[in-house]
């Protein structure tokens, strides 16, 4: 059935996703004008506009949704107000709550906003009552009280000098404030309706409001009057003053007097001459009609947002979009999807699959764009969109309605922009699924609720002109079921038809022949409705998948089902092939996405993917990767984990070679805190030792080291006290270790050092091979001094008898050892002298990454140091008694010889030796305890 040599799947990795960000709410831009801010339930999201990724997000403790925000005019403080009554600052850069305190307010907080020196402030609540915050000293300024209802919208007079605030309730007045007195100076009436955006001129004095009662109205402050009422014609919820001084003559702006741009119900922005009342430009939507009632219409807007530095305006619409223009020309720039409703189909687009085209829960379709997540919204139809399919070159789609039309697509390969290019209408009920021809863009074919499958053929030349598209008429058309028609797909070859229905059948079509559709044969055997039907790739097989929880391979040939996979729990909504027709992918309404085998009959890889129905699944024509769309709105892209692991691993080694080369050239150039910090990047503690070891080698070393050390950063540090756990296990290599921790037990407090991982078991893995360094190194210290003793006593023959007694006893040892002496510890015993020096001779064949040869058997790290540390303790108890022993001899032989004077000098040295400073290991016990 397939090919033996072909590898198959056996997982797939999440590549991206988009998710839904904006909901609904208030959204503010950035002074510096790079991020957006916005409301998602209980979380405010910072989406980057030049990536179109959400790069940070804050959420209330307690998931209570937040009811208003604000962001300081320096862009440095985010405060937000939840159901709780509770209003958090924020650090939003590190998403950490600087401070919360509780509302004054006895209701949520529905509206708030800071002065321009961001010291102050403004907090309008559900209860009519305005609060005023200094965030600074950190209390309450002001309690204005006075306004009905709910407090919708606060504003501060740009001059700050002024100390004024302006606030609308829904009383549909606004309230001019005196935030000296704390008296409400005026109520300036002149709207019918919910006031929704106020903006001010630059020398401060004139102010234009606008409302839902469709008019804007322009205030001389000075005299707190109206000096006149523009009717707009549509409910307006956005004001902006056109800048002054700038040239916007090329969209009707001929004078200097005073224009704004309102944004309202019909989505469209228009530019008004405020000196005479009249619209001097509106935008041009394409299918927006004039007489399309508000309510309904997605296009609508709910916020205006002006962006000064870079001349760019930002408009919110009903269905949670965010789009850029650029200014004069209100040309798009750039849109954003904050919200996408259900996902009932997905497909990949364009060259390399470099687009996905989906359908929501509405009738607009959105083509994003994977890299950057940029998003183009497509007009035409005029009800809920609910299958799409895409010709074989990528460029070219078919999407079907509830609108009872089918619609064909055209991508500009060079400029990525989608227009619909043909169009048909002839079902009597919405049209539920749509299929391409495979072989070239000849026909599409399409299934519908009235029972009857439709071949529709295309025109040769697609390319239109203006806005004329082609009009379809279908070729054939045939009852197919007694009930809904679920899906239909077309055969490699554009020979045959499939279609699946809800009567519990799946039927095949001929297409050949005269254009006529043929019955060939029914598939019968589901206990429920067929949700999807597929052909294979390459064999004489068709997959089904129904409601009854299975999917089932049936022979064309003589329509016996072959095989049944059994796994979902619930319906199985989409199924197609993948690995050339040896496995099968479904998604359910369980929400998972299972991978089978066919030839094994076996689920080889179930995909958590999603909280709701998967009714999007679609793979790439590379075969290397797939897309799944949900009803929980999340779109995921999915990678094919042999793809993924075959190209990271070959990049991996790329970047090892160049890390390397580059790790080179710093040591040669002496740059050690770049190359130590490289070399903690690869993770790999032999070529970290190398680094260490050359640092050690130069001229004062120990300075150089503790400089470089205490510039890495937190991260780096931990992971060298890692590295030093396992340098410090062999006697090759304990001296480095122990000079990187006496640079890191030394300089870095105690709690610093404990917030590292694993720091506790690294410090007690330290203990048991410093403790046995120490003693091998004190052993060769009392092997030198006796030397030097002894040395000191021999008698050359001949010599002056007075050079024995002029002669003082030095008692320095030959050569400075690099540990110090423990004056708690006992010292070791020659017995134990001898293993340590076995142990030094053979870690010099040994991988300076690994320990001691006597642990070698042990696995885990921590536990290898646990249980050397507990063992050893009692045969090194047992040896230091041993050793004690033999040091009493010693010294009662060597005082029978030596006469008074150089007695009471070795006690000296005894003494001298007992102030030597605090040893690793005391150290290491006090940071472990």
């Amino acid at each position: 059935m397939a090919n033996t040599n072909l590898q198959f799947k056996t997982n797939f990795a999440v590549s991206s996703k988009i998710e839904p960000f904006y909901k609904g709410g208030k959204v503010q831009i950035s002074k510096d004008e790079k991020y957006i801010f916005c409301t998602c339930g209980s979380r405010v999201n910072v989406l980057e506009i030049n990536t179109g990724k959400i790069i940070h997000s804050v959420e209330h403790d307690d998931q209570e949704d937040i009811t208003s925000f604000a962001l300081s005019c320096d862009d440095e403080m985010l405060v937000t107000a939840s159901r709780a009554l509770l209003l958090k600052q924020w650090d939003w850069r590190q998403a950490q709550c600087a401070r919360s305190w509780r509302a004054i307010h006895t209701v949520p907080v529905a509206s708030m906003t800071f002065d321009s020196t961001s010291t102050l402030l403004a907090t309008g609540g559900c209860d009519g009552t305005i609060k005023l915050w200094d965030v600074v000293k950190q209390y309450c300024t002001h309690n204005l009280k006075g306004s009905s209802g709910v407090v919708h919208l606060v504003q501060f007079h740009p001059d700050i000098n002024r100390l004024q605030l302006f606030s609308s309730s829904l009383d549909c007045g606004i309230r001019l404030w005196d935030l000296r007195s704390s008296q409400c100076v005026c109520v300036l009436q002149s709207h019918f309706s919910a006031v929704t955006s106020l903006s001010f001129s630059t020398d401060g004095d004139t102010m234009v409001s606008s409302g839902r009662d469709k008019i804007c109205t322009v205030w001389d402050l000075k005299s707190q009057k109206a000096k006149r009422t523009v009717p707009v014609y549509e409910a307006v919820e956005g004001v902006v003053l056109l800048p002054e001084n700038e040239d916007f003559s090329q969209i009707g702006v001929k004078s200097k007097d005073l224009h704004f741009i309102t944004a309202g119900s019909k989505g469209v922005l228009r530019v008004w001459d405020a000196s005479t009342a009249c619209c001097v430009y509106a935008q041009t939507l394409a299918t927006v009609s004039e007489e399309e009632d508000d309510d309904d219409n997605p296009r609508g807007l709910t916020y205006l947002l002006h962006l000064p530095a870079s001349s760019r305006l930002a408009t919110v619409t009903a269905e949670h979009n965010i789009l850029l223009y650029q200014l004069p020309g209100f040309t798009t720039q750039q849109q954003f999807v904050g919200y996408s409703d259900e996902v009932l189909d997905v497909k990949f687009l364009g060259k390399d699959d470099s687009h996905i085209v989906v359908a929501t829960n509405s009738s607009q379709l959105k083509v994003f764009e994977l890299l950057t997540n940029s998003c183009q919204i497509l007009y035409g139809h005029t009800d809920t969109v609910l299958s799409l399919d895409v010709f074989r070159k990528g460029s070219l789609f078919a999407s079907c309605a509830k609108d009872r039309s089918v619609r064909v697509w055209q991508m500009d390969s060079d400029s990525g922009e989608v227009c619909c290019v043909a169009q048909g209408s002839s079902h009597t009920n919405a049209v539920g699924s749509i299929s391409c021809s495979r072989m070239k863009a000849s026909f599409i074919a399409s299934g519908s609720q009235d029972c009857t499958v439709k071949v529709w053929n295309l025109p040769a030349d697609l390319s239109t002109t203006g806005t004329d598209m082609h009009q379809l008429t279908p070729r054939a058309t045939e009852k197919a079921h007694d009930k809904d028609v679920n899906s239909v797909a077309v055969s490699p070859n554009d020979k045959l038809l499939a279609s699946g229905s809800q009567d519990r059948t799946a039927k095949l079509w001929s297409l050949a022949g005269d254009g006529n559709i043929g019955l060939l044969g029914v598939f019968r055997g589901h206990r429920r409705g067929v949700w999807a039907v597929c052909f294979s790739p390459v064999d004489q097989v068709l997959a089904t998948s129904s409601a009854d929880g299975t999917t089932k391979l049936w022979s064309l040939q003589d329509f016996s089902c072959l095989k049944t996979f059994e796994g979902h729990d619930a319906s199985v909504l989409k199924v197609v092939f993948v690995s050339r027709g040896t496995q099968l992918l479904t998604s359910g309404s369980d929400g998972l996405v299972k991978l089978w085998t066919i030839k094994t009959n076996e689920c080889v890889k179930t995909l958590d993917a999603h909280q709701d129905k998967v009714w999007g699944l679609h793979g790439s024509r590379k075969d290397d990767k797939m897309v799944t769309g949900s009803a929980d709105s999340n779109i995921t892209v999915w990678l094919d984990v042999t793809e993924v692991e075959l190209a990271e691993e070959q990049a991996k080694q790329e970047d090892q070679i160049l890390k390397q080369q580059e790790l080179s050239n710093l040591l040669h150039e002496k740059k050690y805190l770049k190359a130590l910090g490289l070399a903690i990047s690869l993770d790999q503690p032999h070529t970290v030792l190398t680094v260490i070891k050359a640092i050690r080698q130069v001229e004062d070393s120990s300075e150089l080291l503790k400089k470089t050390v205490l510039k890495l950063r937190v991260d780096q540090k931990e992971s060298l006290l890692r590295y030093c756990v396992v340098w410090n296990t062999n006697a090759r290599n304990c001296q480095d270790a122990q000079a990187v921790l006496q640079v890191l037990l030394t300089h870095l407090p105690p709690e610093e050092l404990l917030q590292y991982q694993g720091a506790r078991s690294h410090l007690e893995g330290l203990i048991p091979f410093t403790e046995r360094h120490m003693q091998r190194i004190g052993n060769l210290l009392q092997a030198s001094m006796f030397l030097n003793y002894m040395w000191q006593k021999m008698r050359v023959a001949g010599a002056p008898s007075s050079m024995g007694q002029d002669e003082e006893m030095d008692t320095t040892p030959l050569a400075q050892p690099f540990f110090t002496i423990d004056k708690e510890k006992p010292k070791g015993s020659g017995d134990e002298e001898k293993h340590d020096g076995d142990d030094s001779e053979g870690g010099e064949d040994e991988d300076p990454n690994c320990p001691a040869d006597e642990e070698e058997e042990e696995d885990d790290e921590v536990s290898v140091t646990k249980k050397a540390s507990t063992s050893e303790g009692r045969v090194e108890n047992g040896k230091s008694t041993k050793t004690n022993g033999n040091h009493h001899s010693e010294s009662e032989e060597s005082s029978e010889e030596e006469d008074v004077e150089e007695d009471e000098k070795e006690q000296m040295t005894v003494q001298g030796m007992k102030r030597l400073p605090v040893s690793s290991t005391q150290q290491c016990q006090t940071f472990a305890s």
